[in-house]
């Protein structure tokens, strides 16, 4: 079980395990927990020396020192913590600190705020595999052990901090944790904003290039390896803000941002040419519907995948396996995704990519034995209205687990699903979501499939 976060018991009381059962689904899922390494000016971006890149965020001007600068900090939000400021800010990436400079309202009673800027805050232990900022208060006076650093660099573009680290290598995490935050956060900047990530990780921004580059017109700078640079930014906002899994409130976005303006802003990333599916004619010799089949090679594999294919394809279908090797390669996969009218897979991660999907396609749930659907619907059933999407549900019978191989049927596995809830979160995730595998039954599967094609297609045409 690699990567399996510990959890803390919640003892025997159901009541209190299906309160918290939604965040205990989404967290079993975490399979590879492994640790990490404004528009304030609407003049032209200048360059400082002509070492910089020319793409980078430096301004050559000296830069007048704010008479006082404001900080704002929100800790009571579930999802994370977030600071923004404006004035004479100045940030050492080395150490993690932004310095925001005050000639008139330094108060060193408060002069210290730390918090790590990732957005699942109630995580205790993701949260330590993120590396902490400080936000320190400082008087304006140079000399003393609290002055702050002068400039080495100074932007004229708001900044962002965030960190790379977390739940990094788990698709629905890197879009709810992050990629979904960011936009939030940094979207309204029309691309003059410069990011700056914590536990910076070179493949991570390579893999998220297109979103990132859409987000900001310059590179994303490596807080931890900045040298001894001392950034100066006109503003900055440390930690991104968060809604809710995999999906935005709009009445919570400053700006009015909705998840259909975040696939937009997705779609136009990619590039990707199909905004909208419509319902093809089941008329012979016409153009098939497309059915990726999301493939798993861990826990909650389709054991009988080949099975199901040929049956989705007898059906009608023109079915895409995607195996992991195929998934990790956004700038192909989102293309392949978006060609498709359906989206199918075992709950778990990869069922994230219906964020690439055209409007009016449908997301199919393949829920797992063990009394799963409702946390499952939590986790991809509810985020899928508000993506203009349809979502439809196989949910495996006791028949269809691989649990028949390791509990005999009179097991309260079959019997009492329920009552190993009641046992905590340990015997959930070592018997239902790490612990088996689905055998679909293909008749059963071939019936549901058939009622799949029709509603994805209209009648014979002529």
């Amino acid at each position: 079980m690699r990567g399996r976060p510990k959890s803390k018991k919640h003892g025997n009381g159901a009541a209190a395990l299906w309160l918290l059962l939604p965040l205990l689904v989404l967290t079993v899922l975490k399979t590879n927990l492994l640790p990490q390494v404004a528009r304030l000016y609407n003049q032209p971006n200048q360059i400082a020396t002509t070492s910089r890149e020319a793409d980078s965020s430096v301004s050559n001007s000296d830069g007048a020192t704010p008479v006082g600068s404001k900080l704002s900090c929100n800790f009571s939000d579930h999802q994370s913590n977030t600071c923004t400021m404006q004035g004479d800010l100045r940030i050492h990436g080395k150490s993690a600190t932004v310095y925001v400079v005050s000639a008139s309202t330094y108060r060193p009673e408060n002069s210290t705020i730390k918090l790590r800027p990732y957005a699942r805050k109630w995580e205790d232990q993701v949260m330590l595999l993120v590396r902490e900022v400080t936000v320190r208060r400082s008087n304006l006076p140079a000399g003393g052990a609290d002055a702050p650093p002068e400039c080495s660099v100074r932007h004229d573009v708001p900044a962002v901090i965030f960190s790379t680290g977390g739940y990094n290598r788990n698709f629905f995490h890197v879009m709810t944790d992050v990629i979904i935050p960011l936009y939030l956060t940094a979207r309204e900047y029309n691309g003059r904003v410069q990011l700056l990530a914590t536990d910076y990780e070179p493949k991570w921004i390579a893999k998220y290039k297109s979103i990132l580059a859409a987000l900001s017109a310059y590179p994303v700078i490596d807080m931890d390896s900045d040298e001894d640079a001392v950034r100066c930014f006109p503003s900055a906002r440390v930690g991104l803000e968060s809604h809710k899994e995999l999906g935005i409130v709009p009445g919570l976005s400053r700006n009015g941002y909705t998840m259909t303006s975040f696939r937009e802003f997705i779609r136009s990333a990619y590039s990707l040419q199909r905004p909208r599916a419509a319902p093809l004619s089941r008329s012979s010799g016409g153009p098939k519907p497309r059915l990726v089949l999301i493939l798993r090679r861990n826990s909650r594999q389709l054991k009988n995948e080949a099975d199901a294919i040929a049956a989705a394809t007898e059906v009608g279908f023109d079915v895409v396996p995607a195996g992991p090797d195929d998934v990790s390669d956004l700038e192909r996969f989102s293309a392949v995704v978006n060609s498709c009218d359906v989206l199918m897979g075992v709950h778990g991660a990869g069922l994230a990519n219906m964020l690439f999907l055209p409007d009016n396609a449908t997301v199919v749930q393949i829920i797992p034995w063990g009394e799963l659907k409702w946390p499952c619907r939590h986790s991809f059933g509810e985020p899928v209205a508000p993506m203009g999407l349809r979502y439809l549900e196989y949910e495996a019978t006791a028949d269809e687990t691989t649990l028949n191989e390791t509990y005999p049927r009179d097991h309260a596995v079959f019997t009492d699903p329920m009552s190993v809830h009641r046992q905590g979160f340990d015997k959930v995730w070592n018997i239902f979501i790490n612990g088996q595998h689905i055998i679909l039954d293909i008749k059963r599967f071939r019936g549901f499939v058939e009622q799949l094609y029709r509603a994805t297609t209209t009648e014979n045409v002529g």
